[in-house]
């Protein structure tokens, strides 16, 4: 399902392949939706950064593991990763279908900040 369309810097994933790379370690999850949101529920270890504050919170993002956006549905996240590669990071993902595929998929959530 892995797919990098013609233009777009980053990869598209579903909820399955990230739950994969999570499982495997060694990456980092940014939820890229609003801080009430998060609070309701979110992958678990992922951290909160509003796609429309990528640039500014760049200090935060990894550059060194693959870097996984996930927002509600998969828009927030596709603009946060061009955010991203805007930066220069380059092992960049966004999750489609977001967190209503993972809760739908009955994947983990973590509540709270």
């Amino acid at each position: 399902m892995a797919e990098k369309r013609e233009g777009e810097p980053f990869t598209r994933i579903d909820v399955h392949e990230a739950k994969e790379m999570i499982d495997g370690g060694d990456v980092q999850v940014i939820d890229s939706r609003e801080p009430h949101e998060h609070a309701e529920g979110h992958v678990p270890g992922s951290l909160q950064i509003q796609h429309m504050a990528t640039l500014a919170q760049a200090d935060k993002i990894a550059r060194d593991k693959p870097v996984l956006f996930i927002c509600k549905s998969g828009q927030r996240s596709a603009v946060a990763a061009e955010f991203a590669a805007a930066l220069g990071i380059e092992d960049i993902y966004t999750v489609e279908g977001g967190h209503d595929a993972w809760r739908a998929a009955g994947y983990p959530l973590d509540e709270g900040l």
